[in-house]
């Protein structure tokens, strides 16, 4: 198994048992049986809180605007955008650089005004995100 296999398992435990918490968690445990590959990471989005969307401290229950108020972590399908030249990758290529394939994409927003996020870096931590805002 690889570092990526692990690192998705791990995470997908992680994320069904912080629901376990909430109502309607046979929806999610549903989502990761039935569906290939979507017990899998399939974004890290790291956002400011201090956004323009998030600034209207509104929730438009549409994922396209409110992940972009919030950082949020994704199950399922990767965004293969994000590999330079990916329209001329095939699926294994893709593969192989670990872009996620499913035919889901589900946000989870974890962004609060107070998040704190610390990288492990060569060169000791790092603190990227300071009270919900980057830090660098």
């Amino acid at each position: 198994m690889s570092e990526v296999e692990k690192l998705d398992r791990k995470y997908a435990q992680l994320l069904l048992h912080k629901c376990l918490c909430f109502k309607n968690t046979d929806t999610l445990k549903e989502l990761i049986e039935n569906y290939k590959n979507s017990n899998r990471l399939g974004e890290v989005a790291l956002v400011n809180n201090n956004s323009p969307i998030s600034n209207t401290k509104i929730v438009f229950y549409n994922t396209l605007f409110d992940e972009n108020a919030s950082c949020h972590l994704a199950l399922g399908k990767g965004n293969a955008s994000t590999i330079n030249y990916y329209q001329n990758l095939t699926q294994k290529e893709l593969d192989k650089v670990g872009i996620n394939n499913s035919n889901v994409h589900v946000d989870f927003m974890i962004g609060t005004p107070d998040l704190e996020i610390v990288a492990d870096t060569p060169k000791g931590k790092k603190l990227i995100l300071n009270r919900g805002n980057f830090n660098i």
